[in-house]
């Protein structure tokens, strides 16, 4: 019960790391406001579209209204699109942006007052490892993953001697809605099946797989606990060794 007594808000909570997130923080104790769009599958659910600012103030003054306090804040709502420098569409660079790196940004800002009044609180910003290690065909949602980072490190540094702790979970692959689409998507521009598009990412890997939601959940659990009470602007990689050079494993 890692997270007795407090209360967590999970964006993008409807599926993938969101949700295995809001399922694992409610196991720990956590009082779970899950928001997201569509509307998470968890009680007291609520809608958040985090390209809407009033849609975002208002899940923060819900979660206030409820419980009087939030003690920790994990931004899980993500969009991904593949593109290169070359051909970034004005559109898909717009939306992703406004999701990924515009989003964070709008659900921290309505939260931090609250927990710089209270002097504590925890915050996790779902990142990637493409922050670190862009692929070719991930320009606009590298880059935007990239400002998620920066942003986490900038807030940690600001507000850290005001008690609030701010942290990036940089994952790889993990087997969620997501990544299927990725996968059905290089399938298509390969010629080639699901199953070989996968089998070609994961060879890649140095666990030779795709990480599962709960072991993000588990990650972000200890980012956002007591257990991590001197870990603060920190991008924590969860990748299985992805960037683990493949000459090294004879690939």
């Amino acid at each position: 019960m890692r997270l007795n007594g407090k209360v967590a808000i999970v964006c993008g909570a409807a599926s993938g790391i969101g949700a295995a997130v809001a399922e694992r923080f409610a196991q720990e104790g956590a009082q779970v406001v899950a928001c997201g769009v569509p509307v998470p599958a968890h009680a007291g659910a609520l809608a958040c579209d985090v390209t809407d600012d009033a849609q975002v103030r208002a899940t923060v003054d819900a979660a206030l209204a409820r419980h009087g306090r939030i003690d920790v804040l994990v931004n899980a709502a993500g969009v991904v699109a593949a593109d290169g420098a070359a051909t970034i569409e004005d559109s898909v660079w717009h939306r992703l942006h406004e999701v990924n790196l515009g989003g964070t940004m709008r659900l921290m800002r309505a939260v931090l007052p609250a927990m710089l009044e209270r002097g504590a609180g925890s915050i996790v910003n779902i990142a990637s490892v493409a922050a670190f290690n862009a692929g070719a065909d991930a320009a606009s949602y590298a880059a935007g993953k990239a400002g998620v980072v920066a942003l986490t490190r900038s807030a940690a540094h600001a507000y850290g001697p005001r008690g609030v702790r701010v942290n990036a979970l940089c994952p790889g692959w993990v087997d969620t809605p997501m990544a299927a689409r990725e996968m059905l998507e290089m399938a298509q521009a390969l010629g080639i099946s699901e199953a070989e598009a996968r089998a070609r990412t994961t060879a890649r890997i140095a666990l030779a797989r795709m990480a599962q939601p709960d072991e993000m959940a588990a990650a972000c659990l200890f980012l956002a606990s007591d257990e991590a009470s001197f870990v603060t602007g920190a991008a924590l990689v969860a990748d299985g060794g992805m960037r683990v050079p493949a000459a090294a494993r004879g690939i």
